[in-house]
């Protein structure tokens, strides 16, 4: 079902820039039509951002795939991703090889995400609480993807992260944002690159908005 749409939207994502074959090939697997809501699926692979309910969303396509070729894992990778939301993000890095951890902080959106992960054999551990703050009990991580849009980069995440790893999360006010990419070189020490123009939720939290 809507193979030849997948296919269609991976062609896209390749004239967009994303060069990733394991990112290009997970998205070919996942399948996103069952990440959105029913009255939804028609736009499924339009290259777009959708509503899941709770005043949150599904990313653009576009969107997951530059933020997951920009964490640069190799297979068996441990990654925290902050904003579980429909799941459809951590089903990718689940598709790669990872091992994802994921932060929810609506109660609804991680009851019903994490049935649908029992129910689909999608092996990622999630937990509902304050993603600003992180998942200490399982850190360091080699990746740390935030999907909500933070005023900053929480300092609870950048100790998280290991050396050599990347966390990649949007940083801006509440309508617009860069996209921020840290790697970390060594403890308290990052380079950084930023992509312009984004639009993402906010990010609640202690550490957040």
């Amino acid at each position: 079902m809507f193979e030849t749409e997948r296919e269609e939207l991976i062609k896209k994502l390749r004239k967009k820039g994303i060069r990733d074959e394991n990112v290009l090939s997970a998205m070919l697997n996942v399948e996103r039509h069952r990440f959105v809501q029913q009255a939804m699926i028609s736009h499924a692979y339009d290259d777009v951002a959708l509503p899941i309910g709770y005043g949150q969303t599904i990313s653009q396509p576009y969107t997951v795939a530059v933020m997951t070729e920009a964490l640069q894992l190799q297979k068996g990778s441990k990654v925290l991703e902050i904003g579980t939301g429909s799941g459809y993000q951590a089903a990718i890095l689940y598709e790669m090889g990872m091992k994802v951890f994921s932060i929810e902080r609506n109660e609804n959106i991680y009851k019903k995400v994490q049935k649908f992960f029992d129910e689909n054999e999608i092996r990622v551990a999630v937990r509902c609480s304050d993603g600003t703050i992180g998942w200490n009990e399982f850190a360091p991580y080699d990746g740390i993807i935030v999907t909500a849009g933070s005023p900053s980069v929480p300092e609870n995440l950048k100790k998280q992260l290991a050396i050599g790893g990347q966390l990649v999360i949007p940083v801006g006010d509440r309508k617009q944002q860069s996209l921020v990419i840290l790697h970390k070189v060594e403890d308290n020490r990052f380079a950084t690159k930023e992509v312009p123009n984004f639009k993402f939720v906010p990010l609640i939290g202690k550490e957040g908005w």
